[in-house]
């Protein structure tokens, strides 16, 4: 039986933070305040998932642009792969770059992963929806992709 998205509703408030993004400025949460903001953490730009993750965030950018909401993407991934990542597939966000993954940290996502029968540290793939006063409403943990960005504009309509 394949395993699915953890998805819980919470009210607590969202780690502030200041990381580098790709559009050469520095980005903290607290520039989002008075925003909806949705912030998805992935594993690595230009592997399968995590391109087809991204893109289905940039093929519904235009709806939750509508609401009112922006979108981030977070990941290890050095500034000079997000620039190529987004000009590849035409992301239309900022992904911000978290190297040493205090962010990831913060937010519980960095944990100990196992695959193929290897244990290594890493991204649990997740998404937060942040209201306007920066409070985390909604977690999806251990995403998995498919109709996970529907999901997470049905919450945001909600």
């Amino acid at each position: 039986m394949a395993k699915k998205t953890e998805i819980e509703t919470i009210k607590r408030l969202a780690p502030d933070f200041t990381l580098p993004a790709s559009n050469g400025s520095s980005v903290s949460l607290h520039d989002y305040r008075g925003k909806k903001l949705v912030i998805y953490f992935y594993p690595q730009d230009n592997t399968p998932t995590c391109t087809q993750e991204s893109c289905d965030f940039r093929d519904y950018n235009g709806k939750f642009a509508e609401l009112g909401v922006e979108v981030i993407g977070i990941s290890p991934d050095e500034l000079k792969s997000h620039d190529k990542f987004i000009a590849k597939y035409e992301l239309p966000f900022l992904l911000l770059s978290d190297p040493g993954h205090q962010v990831a940290e913060k937010f519980g996502v960095w944990a100990l992963k196992k695959l193929y029968g290897r244990e290594y540290m890493g991204i649990i793939r997740s998404t937060f929806l942040i209201d306007e006063e920066g409070y985390i409403v909604k977690e999806w943990s251990k995403v998995r992709i498919k109709n996970h960005v529907q999901s997470v504009l049905e919450a945001v309509m909600a």
